[in-house]
């Protein structure tokens, strides 16, 4: 799937990281406790270089509590990887972070020496009401839609402590095409970006395998669908989304469907694992070889071509 939605502000927030880097202390990156594959940045970790990461999962309390213990240990196996889940009612262990930073760099804290963090994450991951709890006060703009912050600014956690805000940024291409589908069944693209009955088809094949008791209780089903085209007509039956001759409105199904996976009415979900996601990497991986192998064979066809002619 091919997110094109890359605004102007977004491709101007790169280039003032990487400008802003040599200066920071610690990198922190705002990831969807859903999909912490996904919803990471991969230009993070090109960056960054040795850097402390401080890894927030957050919105968990809209993921899978036990799978997302199972992401937190994967994430701090990782070299220089701090990780933690945060809620959005619970600031308590939000206000940990200063503290954390700190610990990450103890010869600038023991020195008295001033500590830059920079804060990223991706649109609509709820990096803007961090940052207000990390502070006391609205010193971000804080709001449901994608692309909020759409500048950057330099805010005093406390002495000696400064964080440096980013606007959320997606990026120009995504490699593992699953992760596009789970960015937009989360909401972290604008719903203009993407088809909702596509997202939904989605969503409901992940569902069948990983959630069948939610949707057998949510939508009264006597039996679980074979396939996810099934589920969603019974969802729409189940919501009388049905036209003249007895037709379902998949569409209106569809938008059923990803309303309430965004709203928790499905439960806490976690849309990816990390076995998972390094099976479709090596597999999209693959797939990328190939074309490109296509692209290079096609190019030395035509220079053979062009010299046959000249001869």
């Amino acid at each position: 799937m091919a997110i094109n939605w890359f605004p102007g502000h977004m491709h101007k927030a790169q280039k003032e990281i990487k400008e802003i880097l040599p200066q920071i202390d610690v990198v922190i990156e705002v990831c969807d406790a859903r999909l912490p594959f996904s919803s990471e940045n991969p230009m993070i970790t090109e960056i960054r270089g040795d850097k402390p990461l401080i890894k927030i999962l957050n919105k968990s309390d809209l993921a899978d509590a036990e799978k997302t213990k199972t992401w937190l240990e994967y994430l701090e196996s990782q070299h220089n990887v701090k990780a933690i889940a945060l809620t959005t009612e619970n600031s308590a262990i939000a206000k940990t972070i200063p503290a954390l930073i700190k610990k990450l760099v103890p010869n600038k804290d023991e020195e008295g020496k001033q500590i830059n963090a920079v804060i990223m994450g991706i649109p609509n991951v709820g990096k803007s009401t961090l940052i207000n709890t990390l502070v006391g006060k609205a010193k971000a703009k804080v709001g449901n839609e994608p692309a909020v912050t759409k500048g950057q600014q330099r805010i005093r956690l406390e002495e000696g402590l400064y964080l440096f805000d980013t606007p959320g940024m997606l990026w120009p291409k995504i490699a593992n095409e699953n992760s596009g589908y789970r960015l937009a069944v989360s909401g972290a693209v604008k719903d203009t970006a993407f088809d909702h009955d596509d997202i939904a088809y989605f969503a409901a094949e992940y569902l069948l395998k990983a959630y069948p008791e939610r949707l057998i209780e949510r939508y009264k089903l006597d039996e679980i669908p074979m396939h996810e085209e099934d589920l969603i007509a019974a969802i729409g039956r189940n919501r009388s989304c049905v036209r003249s001759g007895g037709r379902v409105d998949m569409h209106k199904a569809a938008v059923i469907l990803i309303n309430e996976i965004r709203d928790k009415t499905l439960g806490p979900i976690t849309f990816e694992m990390p076995e998972n996601i390094e099976k479709e990497n090596t597999y999209f991986a693959e797939v990328e070889a190939k074309k490109i192998a296509a692209r290079e064979a096609k190019k030395l066809a035509r220079g053979r071509g062009r010299k046959n002619k000249g001869k």
